[in-house]
């Protein structure tokens, strides 16, 4: 009797049929934890998350009545890979009236949310043996995808005393030349350290003297400002730096359109030509009602931020304090984004002596946290900092003074 592969041969090893890509990668912890939270609260518990990375306010009315109105009129088409020409005019505008910069149209790409454009970027100029410095804390995102585009992270360590910001000196050090690539993010995720515009000056004084490496600055949450300071980048600092410079930015944060996937970016128009080759192969353009959406969320009316980051100034105050006056916990205050970020080795000690934890890291905390007191948060360690953790403020006061106040109980 015949027998099938399957039978004779056996089972097939993963190993040897997965790609070494993307068994050299991780699956985004965020989204990893925010999806065990969501599935203890479908069995009924009283999960409370703090992981994920997204406004809990609405989209504005008038931003979905423009995408209503495209469908309504029949919007559903393909559309240019880059983008349709109305939102990237208003993506160089955008950068012309907020940041002072000044970009043509092929300078501009729209991408499937940020995160695709960052993909893309590194992707198109990277290759293999590529060093991307990435200052740590970092976005879990940048060194998973440096490693795809088979290129070497190289992590520098910036920690709380330091106010989680890059040197000139590291980012000096850290220069080989062998680096194609660097990335910074202000303001941060997950610390939401914001550099101010003389730490930039410095950092791109040394960038100016090593003309082979490029720029990369994500400004996700340029608007979710928390100091009232105005928002600058490298690029601001440091002018001369445009021709290798890249700034990628998208909708997500600042107006709420997270599962809007809208992300852009503008720089050499060479390097963007490279990510539409690349966006073509792939998922060609993004969703075209949610371009004419971003459109509008760029263009119109832009006081409907202030709600928002008026909330989230209220509530970072509150989480920081609360953090600070827990024993083993130390937490700054942050510039930017929604996030708090606290150092919590002094409690991760104190929790593996007294047997409570299995392992003194913050991966033992942030399982102990779920499985005994029903609250999600993520470890330092995907961020590239062992011993801290993060939250997201991005909730209701009510969510946060529960939350808070159960790990305050655990750490106890």
């Amino acid at each position: 009797m015949a027998t099938s592969p399957s039978a004779s041969q056996g089972q097939a090893n993963p190993s040897s049929v997965l790609s070494l890509r993307v068994q050299s990668i991780k699956e985004s912890p965020t989204l990893a934890i925010t999806a065990k939270a969501g599935k203890y609260k479908t069995e009924g518990r009283d999960i409370i998350g703090l992981a994920a990375g997204e406004p809990d306010f609405d989209t504005p009315q008038h931003i979905k009545n423009a995408a209503k109105a495209a469908i309504d009129a029949g919007f559903t088409k393909y559309t240019p890979v880059s983008g349709i020409p109305g939102l990237k005019k208003a993506v160089v505008a955008k950068f012309k009236n907020e940041n002072g910069f000044d970009y043509a149209l092929n300078e501009v790409i729209v991408g499937v949310g940020g995160k695709q454009t960052i993909f893309n970027l590194c992707l198109a100029v990277l290759n293999k043996g590529d060093e991307v410095i990435v200052p740590a804390p970092y976005w879990v995102s940048y060194a998973d995808i440096a490693l795809v585009a088979e290129a070497v992270p190289v992590i520098v360590e910036c920690g709380i005393e330091q106010g989680f910001k890059l040197t000139p000196q590291q980012l000096e050090a850290a220069i080989t030349p062998k680096t194609k690539l660097f990335m910074i993010n202000s303001p941060s995720n997950p610390t939401g350290a914001v550099y101010t515009l003389e730490e930039l000056k410095a950092l791109g004084e040394v960038l100016l003297k090593h003309p082979h490496v490029l720029v990369a600055t994500d400004d996700m949450y340029e608007h979710v400002n928390l100091s009232g300071s105005k928002f600058c980048n490298i690029l601001n600092a440091t002018p001369a730096l445009k021709d290798r410079c890249i700034v990628l930015n998208g909708v997500s944060k600042a107006y709420s359109m997270t599962g809007w996937r809208i992300g852009y970016a503008a720089g050499p128009a060479y390097i963007i030509k490279a990510m539409e080759i690349l966006q073509s192969q792939s998922t060609s353009n993004a969703t075209s009602i949610s371009q004419v959406a971003a459109q509008a969320a760029l263009e119109g009316p832009q006081e409907c931020i202030v709600p928002m980051v008026t909330a989230f100034r209220e509530r970072h105050k509150y989480v920081v304090d609360r953090f600070n006056s827990m024993p083993g916990l130390s937490c700054l205050m942050a510039g930017g984004a929604f996030y708090a970020f606290p150092d919590a080795r002094g409690a991760i000690d104190r929790l593996f002596t007294a047997g409570k934890i299995s392992a003194a890291t913050d991966m033992a905390l942030a399982e102990y946290l779920l499985e005994e007191f029903d609250v999600a948060v993520v470890p330092g360690s995907a961020f590239g900092a062992e011993g801290y953790f993060r939250i997201s403020f991005a909730t209701s006061m009510d969510n946060l003074r529960n939350a808070l106040d159960r790990i305050e109980r655990a750490l106890k």
